[in-house]
């Protein structure tokens, strides 16, 4: 049961991130977003950026869950929680690379 708990929590972690992040608290707790001068932020569509930006937390927080239940069921736990943990890891640079597509021309 303990193996689950990590798995589980940050799979609840990123529910939340994709629940409670919206455009008000986007300045202050969205990294980049808020170093951002107002400027740039002007230039940044931060609206349609917070669709893909929720979907994105609230797919991963799912898939990353069933992932693990698959993983632990074909392999050892050791390995189940390795390659949960790369794909946690992975998973955010689709993120990063989509999110260049928001900047306004």
């Amino acid at each position: 049961m303990s193996l689950y708990l990590p798995v589980v929590f940050v799979s609840i972690l990123f529910w939340v991130i994709a629940h409670f992040l919206n455009k008000e608290n986007a300045k202050y707790l969205l990294s980049g977003y808020n170093t951002m001068s107002e400027e740039e932020r002007k230039n940044f569509d931060i609206d349609k950026y917070l669709v893909l930006f929720k979907k994105f937390f609230k797919q991963l927080s799912y898939y990353t869950f069933l992932f693990f239940l698959i993983a632990k069921y074909l392999y050892t736990d050791k390995i189940a929680l390795i390659l949960w943990s790369i794909l946690i890891s992975i998973a955010p640079l689709y993120l990063v690379f989509k999110g260049k597509e928001f900047k306004k021309k």
